[in-house]
């Protein structure tokens, strides 16, 4: 297996190919590399909350949040706060707007994106088994490894910066209430972007 992780393969721990989690069930575990070809385990960072962001730099809707600044914010609010953020791209490799591993993250750093990594799926295994549609379409899990958000980045589905102002922005929100100890008031949402280039 650890061979062919170096190769850039994504693998489902002890998963099912079953439906995709709901809120409040236990988050699929997943082992990844990132964009340096360094393995990620999500059940490596049990005891923290951990964000999934799915994200392809060629959509509009991605633009729109990190040219505006408003992801990283996001990012860095959270990880400051000890989170774990990994951004993941699921476009499969025939996409046009598909992106080598290291031209994704001369982007992220050229946008100020600050996740704790950036994690390859081109194959989809990860995007299709979390249900991820859109990007961005945003998870977020706890630290028993329970998914507790599910959903879109804000309440405004456009890709227009000038709304980012005004709406609610559903991952500072949460992760606010879930570090008051309170409930997530809005758990589930409803993520907009554009379409997930899966494998076929």
């Amino acid at each position: 297996m650890t061979a062919a992780v170096a190769l850039g393969a994504t693998f489902l721990m002890n998963a099912q190919a079953n439906a995709a989690p709901a809120v409040g069930q236990p988050a699929p575990d997943f082992i990844a590399v990132d964009t340096a070809g360094k393995p990620h385990r999500l059940s490596d960072f049990a005891g923290k909350y951990v964000v999934l962001e799915w994200t392809n730099p060629g959509c509009p809707f991605v633009r729109k949040h990190y040219g505006s600044g408003n992801m990283p914010a996001t990012q860095k609010a959270a990880t400051d706060k000890g989170v774990v953020w990994l951004a993941i791209n699921s476009t499969e490799r025939a996409a046009s707007d598909y992106l080598q591993p290291q031209a994704l993250e001369a982007w992220m750093k050229e946008h100020s994106g600050v996740p704790t990594a950036v994690l390859m799926d081109e194959d989809g295994v990860i995007g299709r088994t979390y249900g991820a549609r859109t990007t961005p379409h945003i998870f977020i899990v706890d630290p028993k490894g329970t998914l507790v958000y599910a959903g879109g980045i804000d309440s405004i589905a456009s890709a227009r910066t000038e709304d980012i102002e005004t709406a609610t922005n559903y991952v500072n929100q949460a992760l606010r209430e879930a570090f008051g100890g309170k409930p997530i008031s809005a758990a589930t949402t409803r993520p907009y972007g554009c379409s997930i280039k899966y494998k076929a």
